[in-house]
């Protein structure tokens, strides 16, 4: 289907979004009034504008508070209406929305505002435009998209048709079944937003909070599904309000907001995106640096074997059970440690290329030899690399013999990647979640708050349902500048007390936990003294599933550049990440780096 976007989802000027929205690839827009009003080119400018970048322009927006009012008021409203119109038309736009009354309604009659649509109906035909009417969350009477269809149905005119937009439905609760009813040629225009489950007033919610499809709580495919069914054949459009989306460059938005366009298309198989199933497990992660070797004597002291150097790279491989760390000296020139890049194994690698490809994921370039493995690859938004191969039958993929002169691997405690946790710029969250839920069928966790000693942390988990891939997103507080919020990775323990006590003879400075930690540990979970005493001497952390046995124990490394190491077991089916000893890790970091 067609797709398009409302200007007021974008940063920029009128011209910028412009070309913003034709090089993401969206077929047309939404103007918003006001961006216009700001704009120094007139209506035919901006016309003759989009004609060049291969954009219709679909909707102007928006007409407010023209129905159920007074004569004497209704009056004026008719001549603001006109020079709308003629704004519109001079724009080449043939559909204004005209939004339920929030302000100035007094008369709360439906034959009252269906008159007075009629009468708009007149005006508006004689420009050559028609209305479409929209129900408010908050408007003063007509706050439901079926009573603003009755009131349309009423006013019964030809110009005179319904908007549908799925927030002023889905953040009342209403049902959308009903949209069924209407006559797909009297739905004029469909907007499009999801949003995160808040309990908040309609209006600030709306303002500041929506999100694009497939990055809140809203069944949007169920919605579109009900406008479909009723016979709609217009565009499917985005109209976000977002604070975030207002300050960031728009062309990156842009792209953004069309994969999310993209993803629910796909979900209701009208747009030809490519299938790939979610991930089967982690492959590698990939720490870059001018100089790794701070990050070698760490994973030594953790039981981890050099694999060898890479034949045709400054790339080393270190191996521990199926867990792979690629330490990546190439073109890392002045560059701290940092997580640079996760690899995955998939049950097909090219059609999870495809897909990618189809969703508008940039690839990641690497060189690669014609005797060397190839992968899948993808950018992140937040810069972090995605690359990906076919899972191979031994669990071991090709690339690994490509390292030479490694030592033989060993049993030890650690055996798998249990999750990386990436640390998220505040403006590429929303984008990231999209990213990761679209490309790799990821589902997102609900996110939670952890009170750090900087400001609050929001962190989020994408995860596979099996748990083989969880990739908590962390958003840093914008007063973070101390490396307290670095990434991590967390490495999955059979024997975590053994490891611990391995590390600590071979030299490892964990992270130091006080002792107060250990004297709420043994209150709030009643753990027998012999453990506590055992956690304490080794800084290890405890959490337990609320009603069950399930439990967690867990220690962090010092931090390395913007990275550091975390060491789990989990027992007994415990499935979470001891989200409330966050605050512990994070105040520690903090006191290390400010020490």
């Amino acid at each position: 289907m067609k797709t398009s976007i409302a200007t007021v989802s974008l940063s920029g000027s009128l011209v910028e979004k412009l070309h913003a929205c034709a090089a993401a690839g969206f077929d047309g827009v939404e103007v918003f009034e006001p961006d216009l009003i700001a704009c120094e080119h007139s209506p035919e400018e901006i016309r003759a504008l989009a004609a060049r970048l291969g954009l219709t322009l679909d909707l102007y927006q928006p007409l407010r508070d023209l129905e159920g009012v007074a004569d004497d008021v209704f009056a004026d409203n008719l001549r603001r209406a006109a020079a709308t119109f003629a704004t519109a038309g001079r724009l080449g736009i043939d559909t204004v929305l005209v939004c339920s009354n929030v302000a100035t309604a007094t008369i709360d009659d439906d034959a009252v505002s269906a008159a007075q649509l009629r009468q708009i109906g007149d005006v508006a035909a004689d420009h050559g435009v028609r209305i479409a009417f929209e129900a408010l969350a908050w408007g003063r009477f007509v706050d439901d998209y079926r009573r603003a269809w009755r009131i349309v149905e009423l006013a019964d005119h030809p110009a005179v048709g319904v908007c549908l937009d799925s927030f002023h439905v889905l953040s009342r609760g209403h049902d959308p079944a009903d949209i069924e009813q209407i006559p797909g040629a009297k739905i004029f225009y469909l907007q499009l937003a999801d949003a995160p489950a808040l309990q908040m007033d309609v209006l600030s919610w709306s303002r500041h909070h929506r999100l694009f499809p497939g990055e809140g709580a809203f069944d949007l495919a169920g919605f579109v599904r009900h406008v479909l069914a009723a016979g709609y054949v217009g565009p499917l459009s985005l109209e976000v309000f977002n604070d975030t989306f207002r300050q960031t460059d728009p062309g990156r938005t842009a792209v953004h907001a069309l994969r999310s366009l993209l993803w629910l298309q796909d979900a209701l198989h009208l747009a030809p995106v490519a299938d790939a199933k979610p991930p089967n497990g982690f492959d590698f992660v990939e720490i870059k640096a001018e100089d790794t070797s701070e990050v070698e004597v760490l994973l030594g002291q953790l039981g981890f074997i050099p694999g060898g150097r890479h034949r045709s790279k400054p790339v080393t491989l270190w191996q521990a059970g199926s867990a792979r760390v690629v330490l990546n000296e190439q073109q890392a020139r002045d560059e701290v440690p940092h997580v640079a890049a996760i690899g995955l194994q998939v049950p097909d690698a090219d059609a999870t290329s495809r897909r990618a490809a189809d969703l508008m994921a940039p690839a990641a370039y690497r060189r690669t030899y014609a005797s060397e493995q190839p992968f899948g690859s993808a950018v992140a938004p937040d810069g972090t690399e995605l690359f990906w191969v076919t899972q191979p039958p031994t669990g071991t993929a090709d690339w690994v013999s490509e390292f030479r002169d490694g030592v033989p691997a060993a049993g030890g405690p650690v055996h798998a990647v249990d999750h990386v946790n990436l640390t998220q710029p505040w403006q590429t969250t929303e984008d990231a979640v999209l990213f990761f839920t679209s490309v790799f069928g990821l589902s997102a966790d609900d996110p939670t708050e952890v009170p750090g000693p900087t400001g609050l942390v929001r962190s989020q988990v994408l995860r596979t349902a099996d748990g083989a891939v969880r990739i908590p997103l962390n958003v840093a507080p914008l007063a973070v500048a101390d490396g307290s919020l670095a990434q991590h990775i967390a490495f999955a323990c059979d024997d975590i007390v053994a490891l611990a006590r391995t590390a600590r003879d071979a030299g490892l400075e964990f992270l130091s936990v006080p002792d107060n930690y250990y004297d709420y540990v043994a209150g709030r979970f009643g753990v027998d003294d012999d453990t506590v005493a055992a956690l304490r001497e080794l800084d290890l952390l405890y959490d337990r599933s609320p009603g069950s046995q399930g439990h967690f124990i867990h220690f962090y490394t010092r931090t390395v550049g913007s990275v550091f190491f975390e060491f789990v077991q989990r027992f007994d089916h415990y499935d979470g990440y001891g989200v409330d000893n966050a605050p512990v890790r994070l105040a520690a970091q903090r006191s290390r780096t400010r020490s």
